[in-house]
């Protein structure tokens, strides 16, 4: 069917990346390491500086990295003051893909999205979707009383198949507008963010290009490759929508509200989403720590990078007073925007 062609396109570019890193190191590099502090310390460095894919556009002197973090490495340190000194030496990159996996801990960067307002409040999510939502694949939705629609999606993890956005696209027919929530959805599975666009798009639409990695220097990329969403075969989305954004939108909910924007009836009202745009893999160091990186930015339709996240159409904050009185600021913006306004032209 034709909505298999764009998931097909997506999944062998991600295969394509992914046997590229297996490929075996000689094709970068030759060095190998010795499990000691040091070895680790080195091993870890070298992978990031041949293979992460975003030193150049961050800014980011990796050598400079090297010369502050190598002065703390000693053959004597325990293992958690080496984690310690890699994971630090990890969160310079400034990017929620990269972590550090240990038996005991694992590095993580947050700071994307734990230095921004939350403009989330779970608890008045479950008060706008009552007690009588329904429930498919991974979404949650209903019809408001002044027929909007709504859809809550926390977590790209959680499957959805083109019979489950049949079903919800088809009771929510009668509605002059739709909202669909992604607020503090992390991300999951791409396959997913496609399947679902599809149903928002009459025509075959570029949202998008990916590079890959061709060499060890910090710009060796193959030439952008063209994304594409193609138009479902089954149900598809004719009017006005409004996407809500917070900073916690990361990695495939990003990739989604990126394919989203670019149809001509869809509206961002929210924050500012938390990027995350390089498809992540996965390495070993000598001590079989393994380290998880981003490896193959993602563009956006007109070749700009995605990784610090998506700037809303409206940008908008929760009001602390609507909070207390069980009002979400941006689910109220949005559903007035789709009573009082028509489609967006680009």
């Amino acid at each position: 069917m034709k909505h298999c062609s764009s998931l097909l396109v997506r999944c062998a570019l991600t295969l394509i990346a992914l046997l590229m890193l297996l490929l075996p190191t000689g094709c970068i590099g030759e060095e190998t390491y010795d499990n000691t502090p040091r070895g680790n310390f080195e091993a870890l460095w070298q992978i990031i500086d041949q293979q992460y894919c975003f030193l150049d556009y961050k800014g980011i002197d990796w050598d400079a990295i090297h010369r502050q973090y190598s002065a703390l490495i000693t053959d004597d340190m325990s293992h958690d003051g080496l984690f310690e000194v890699l994971g630090n030496m990890l969160a310079e990159l400034r990017d929620g893909h990269v972590n550090l996996y240990s038996t005991h801990n694992m590095a993580r960067y947050w700071d994307w999205y734990l230095d921004y307002p939350r403009n989330f409040n779970e608890a008045l999510i479950e008060q706008y979707l009552g007690r009588d939502y329904r429930i498919a694949g991974g979404a949650k939705y209903r019809i408001f009383d002044d027929n909007i629609g709504y859809i809550y999606y926390g977590d790209f993890s959680n499957g959805i198949g083109n019979g489950n956005m049949n079903e919800i696209l088809s009771y929510l027919a009668i509605c002059n507008g739709l909202i669909i929530d992604v607020r503090q959805n992390g991300g999951g599975a791409l396959i997913y963010t496609t399947l679902m666009a599809e149903h928002f798009t009459n025509e075959r639409t570029l949202t998008g290009y990916i590079q890959h990695k061709t060499g060890p220097g910090h710009s060796q990329f193959s030439e952008p490759e063209p994304i594409y969403i193609d138009p479902s075969d089954g149900i598809r989305w004719q009017k006005p929508v409004v996407i809500l954004t917070n900073r916690h939108c990361y990695s495939a909910t990003n990739d989604f509200v990126n394919a989203m924007r670019c149809f001509p009836h869809v509206t961002l009202i929210g924050d500012k989403t938390g990027g995350g745009s390089g498809l992540p893999f996965t390495s070993e160091l000598p001590n079989g720590w393994g380290v998880r990186f981003s490896a193959s930015p993602h563009l956006d339709a007109q070749k700009q990078h995605i990784e610090f996240g998506i700037d809303p159409d409206v940008k908008l904050d929760m009001d602390p007073m609507d909070e207390q009185k069980g009002i979400d600021t941006l689910i109220e913006a949005a559903k007035e925007y789709l009573k009082s306004s028509s489609p967006k032209n680009k």
